[in-house]
């Protein structure tokens, strides 16, 4: 199962991140993209939503994690109560 993370502080590493992510289970693989987000991918379920528990808003080298499951491909995502969700305006076409 795949971890979106964000808010990683720039400090950190991956295998840093491996290391902190180990204790809740094993990895498959980090990645870590320049703008300091990036994915953890745990080889159970379990393992991924006991870190998400865990580290969610951990701080972490003065940075606050941000962590989200990722759906499995082609399972439906729900974004009708995302607080990103595009707001469509209202148009009148008479």
């Amino acid at each position: 199962m795949r971890i979106y993370f964000t808010n990683l502080p720039s400090s950190i590493t991956e295998n840093e991140l491996t290391d902190l992510f180990s204790t809740y289970g094993n990895i498959a693989s980090v990645h870590i993209a320049m703008n300091r987000a990036g994915f953890v991918t745990m080889v159970t379920a379990e393992g991924a939503r006991a870190a998400i528990e865990a580290l969610n808003g951990k701080v972490l080298a003065s940075g606050t994690l941000t962590l989200s499951e990722v759906p499995p491909k082609g399972e439906p995502v729900n974004l009708m109560n995302s607080p990103s969700r595009p707001r469509r305006r209202a148009s009148h076409l008479y």
